[in-house]
């Protein structure tokens, strides 16, 4: 099957969308799948207001429109709701084509927190995007089900994976470089540094040990002034990574607005337990009770600290048990059920061609 996936987050970014559709197309390309991306950086781009390190496409209907006419795809997938996401959508009205779709971000809560426009006038938006998709793809049940409550049709619940070799299981937290002479506990937040994260409640929550933060973003520069105690680590890749999150004791995750936060899944893949809210994201990955009556891999509660607290008793082993149920073959096996013949007349087929194409570059 010859399959198009529209996105407006690709590489060089470094997200979760980002994670979740590299992984996406390497196990579709294993299932042979003949899958060509189609990313920002194959446009002309700018910076996304606010988010530097976002680049958005300007103007990319007529190209994108020449590539999908050259590449006559089988299915068509639009990932987000960026410029390149709304141009496909149009591509496929204009065409009487049908496409699926996915719901990976909180936009209306995150452009409420950064510019206070109404979260309902941005549901209002993206349920006009997703109106006429033949399948909204949603990580969690819970966030399935408030888009139901929202207004939304034709959900179907997916989910996401963690490179568990990659993410190596440590039964004590790992003593790295970056940790040196850090005063132990040392808890960890991994992610975007940007407002609806939710990270100051992480930084102002009184905790013993080392708070320590890796990742970039818009409110970086103001949160390391108000809080200088905190150990900034910055942009780490992926492999560098991997051994940070192995060497906290804690992983913290604070955020309200994320649908599943791929992060924790990675932490526990290492056996650093998770701290959260009981909201969306963390109910999903943390949702299995251990028999004890407890999540297992972590806590959740409406005290951050507590959850912090109750989180550090929580076996590494128990930890790495629970990212062990998800998988990146299981997601990508559940996503290609989901994707539909975009013509149609066409007759499903059975056997996908051998190939993939990957557009990163020009």
């Amino acid at each position: 099957m010859k399959l198009a996936l529209v996105t407006d987050a690709w590489l060089p970014q470094v997200n979760g969308v980002v994670t979740t559709l590299v992984e996406l197309v390497r196990e579709l390309t294993l299932l042979g799948y003949e899958v060509k991306v189609i990313q920002p950086g194959l446009f002309a781009t700018r910076p996304c207001p606010g988010y530097a390190g976002i680049d958005l496409a300007i103007s990319p209907k007529k190209r994108l429109r020449e590539m999908l006419d050259e590449f006559q795809p089988d299915a068509i997938h639009l990932a987000t709701e960026g410029p390149l996401g709304w141009a496909g959508r149009s591509y496929c009205l204009s065409k009487g084509l049908r496409f699926t779709t996915a719901f990976h971000t909180k936009f209306p809560e995150i452009v409420n927190a950064a510019a206070r426009v109404p979260v309902g006038w941005g549901y209002a938006v993206m349920r006009h995007f997703h109106k006429h998709s033949s399948g909204i793809m949603v990580p969690t049940q819970s966030v399935l089900r408030m888009l139901e409550g929202r207004g939304f049709r034709n959900l179907r619940a997916w989910t996401h994976g963690v490179d568990t070799t990659l993410f190596e299981y440590q039964a004590r937290p790992a003593d790295i470089a970056e940790f040196a002479g850090l005063a132990r506990p040392i808890s960890l937040f991994v992610g975007r540094v940007s407002y609806e994260k939710n990270i100051e409640a992480f930084l102002k929550m009184d905790f013993p040990g080392t708070k320590v933060v890796c990742g970039v973003g818009p409110v970086e520069a103001s949160l390391k002034q108000r809080f200088p105690q905190v150990r900034w680590l910055g942009l780490l890749p992926r492999d560098k990574l991997a051994t940070v999150y192995a060497g906290a004791d804690l992983f913290v995750f604070p955020s309200h607005a994320d649908t599943f936060g791929l992060v924790m899944v990675e932490a526990m893949a290492c056996g650093t337990p998770v701290a959260a809210f009981p909201v969306d994201g963390p109910l999903e990955v943390l949702g299995r009770l251990h028999d004890s009556g407890r999540s297992l891999g972590g806590v959740m509660h409406e005290d951050l600290q507590k959850a912090s607290f109750g989180a550090m008793g929580v076996p590494r082993h128990e930890a790495r048990a629970r990212s062990l149920d998800f998988s990146w073959a299981h997601a990508t096996r559940l996503f290609a059920s989901f994707l539909v013949q975009a013509r149609a007349h066409d007759k499903a087929q059975t056997q996908p061609t051998q190939a993939v194409t990957n557009l990163s570059s020009g």
